[in-house]
């Protein structure tokens, strides 16, 4: 059942431009050319609505770096044009980023469901000197006047965590519709459900849908969730065994039927993982989840039971290195080791980059118990996003002018156009954009200008927000690919001659006492370097340094085909 509307209201926005001159643009800041890092807006005359601010986990380019998040040099001198950001649900690819960019936003109103408040919330206690969010509960039905001319109507939509949301956004040029992350709920038969919000849309003349598309070059229609629930309890019954299920902290949707399912096997649930017992406890408070309070027990308390008692539930099923089933894989968990009789489960999906560490671990456990399973061998994950069978059903019944596939590689947004394509939308219709790219939108048209804006990449690592730039990702990928030389030379100021031996170390490039002969050679072309130096001047020592980095770098490459970074030292005496 749909209910009706509920309005609310903001103050006008005193326009600065008159409305003939004002243009209505779209602006993605990140999601397009990656999986994560989602980021957009809508920008009309002095009002700018932004969409999701999340980050993107690291990858082997980016070496040392926490995280990637959206670039805001272009919002960050509009700030006062900012009327609102919405917020699509509580995953970290979409609200995370929000800490390191809400003062450089204005710190707008920030519009989103009960949940992902709550969640926003305990990731800003993390930062104290922060101004406090103004966040607006929105529910299913409720429409807000955002700004003069932007109006949004809020919608129930289906994904892995509560309280997802979608939205209509109206603006001067038409109805523009945005699903966040989601995809067709459907029964145990495989039936869709909930379809009621696509047949309304259908019904509105939708201008412009921006289409999740990070399954659409998967065939076939998403696994029902009631079907994953089952494949799971199965395997909870036959396990003779402790229970070990690894997923991520934010299916709190999947978790929920976990331990509703380990209640009734008289299974007492372990929570692993700080951000697993954080989100757990924050779905409980809201009534998201219900179970008894003496059923889930600290992870230190587990030896306390029988092992066929006990369930697990972890971080960490993508393998990073500090979460929480690689320490227990690796024995450097505190409270729990493996047992050959434990049964493990990998209830996620993985995530594109981390197939070689997934991999790594899942051989890592499979060597020390009996039972390993994933969603590759049983149907045990449901992902989150709509498959091509999905993205087609949709795209028919809400009948879009445009189509704009968002969220995930050119690849699979390309797929995506073509699936729109295949629903009679015109070829020129489905649009194809990239982070950074400027849209002006008409009433019958959507069109890429040549317009580009800062959409690079902005790097938090530590404390640092956006102070690694690409030569010191560069540097990182060089000393970890070719590994590093430093040439220490003392030296006479006045003379210029070496008042010692050079000496040479080497870090990750070749083990130096096996290489004497090589080690004879750089320190004879140092001596040739330094004796080609004029004798009745002072030396430059950036101009010797340099010839060192030159000289000797030339000398290993001729000598091994690889180039290490050389890092001359002088000392002058």
């Amino acid at each position: 059942m749909i209910r009706a509307p509920k309005r609310i209201f903001r103050k006008k926005a005193s326009p600065e431009l008159k409305n003939k001159e004002a243009i209505l643009r779209f602006v993605p800041l990140g999601g397009l050319e990656e999986i994560g890092r989602n980021c957009s807006f809508f920008e009309y005359g002095n009002e700018i609505v932004i969409m999701d601010v999340g980050i993107q986990f690291p990858e082997e380019e980016t070496p040392g770096i926490d995280y990637i998040i959206p670039n805001a040099a272009y919002l960050e001198p509009k700030k006062k044009n900012i009327r609102g950001i919405i917020l699509t649900h509580g995953h970290y690819d979409h609200i995370h980023a929000l800490p390191y960019l809400i003062e450089k936003m204005g710190n707008p109103i920030i519009y989103t469901a009960e949940l992902t408040k709550a969640l926003i919330e305990k990731r800003f206690q993390e930062f104290p000197n922060l101004p406090k969010p103004k966040i607006e509960i929105v529910k299913d039905g409720d429409r807000v006047t955002i700004s003069e001319h932007f109006t949004a109507e809020f919608f129930d939509i289906e994904h892995t965590i509560p309280d997802a949301i979608g939205f209509i956004l109206d603006t001067p040029e038409g109805k523009m519709v945005h699903f966040g992350d989601f995809r067709v709920d459907r029964d145990i038969d495989g039936n869709p459900q909930k379809m009621e919000i696509f047949e309304r849309l259908g019904k509105m003349g939708i201008h412009t849908v921006f289409l999740d598309s990070t399954n659409a070059d998967i065939d076939g229609k998403s696994i029902p969730e009631k079907l994953v629930e089952k494949n799971l309890e199965n395997l909870f019954k036959n396990a003779d065994g402790r229970v070990i299920v690894a997923t991520f902290a934010s299916l709190l949707t999947r978790l929920a039927e976990i331990i509703k399912i380990a209640e009734k096997l008289d299974r007492k649930v372990a929570l692993n993982g700080r951000s697993m017992k954080d989100n757990v406890q924050i779905a409980k408070n809201l009534g998201y989840m219900k179970f008894k309070k003496d059923h889930v027990i600290n992870i230190e308390e587990v030896h306390q039971y029988k092992d066929n008692k006990i369930m697990i539930l972890t971080t960490g099923g993508q393998g990073e290195p500090n979460a929480g089933l690689t320490k227990i894989a690796n024995g450097e968990h505190k409270s729990v080791r493996l047992k050959k009789t434990d049964t493990v489960i990998f209830s996620s999906s993985v995530v594109p980059g981390n197939e070689r560490s997934v991999q790594t671990l899942q051989d890592n456990i499979a060597r020390q118990v009996a039972e390993v399973y994933n969603s590759k061998l049983l149907d045990i994950h449901s992902s989150g996003h709509c498959l091509k069978e999905d993205l087609l059903l949709v795209l028919k019944t809400v009948k879009p002018k445009f189509v704009v596939p968002i969220h995930g590689y050119y690849f699979k947004r390309s797929v995506a156009a073509k699936i729109a394509q295949q629903t009679g939308i015109p070829k020129e219709n489905a649009i194809l954009m990239d982070n950074g790219q400027v849209a002006e939108i008409a009433k019958d048209d959507f069109k890429v200008t040549s317009e580009q804006i800062p959409a690079n990449y902005v790097m938090v690592d530590g404390l640092g927000i956006g102070d690694v730039q690409e030569v010191v990702l560069r540097d990182r990928l060089m000393l970890a690919e070719e590994g590093m030389v430093v040439v220490i030379a003392t030296i006479d100021r006045k003379s210029g001659r070496f008042l010692k031996t050079p000496d040479i170390i080497s870090r990750g490039f070749i083990y130096l006492k096996e290489h004497k002969e090589l080690l004879d050679e750089i320190r004879i072309k140092l001596k040739s370097i330094i004796g080609r130096m004029p004798r009745h001047q002072e030396i430059e020592p950036d101009y010797v340094k340099s010839l060192i980095r030159d000289q000797i770098g030339q000398l290993l490459y001729n000598k091994t085909k690889r180039r290490p970074m050389i890092l001359p030292v002088l000392i002058e005496i």
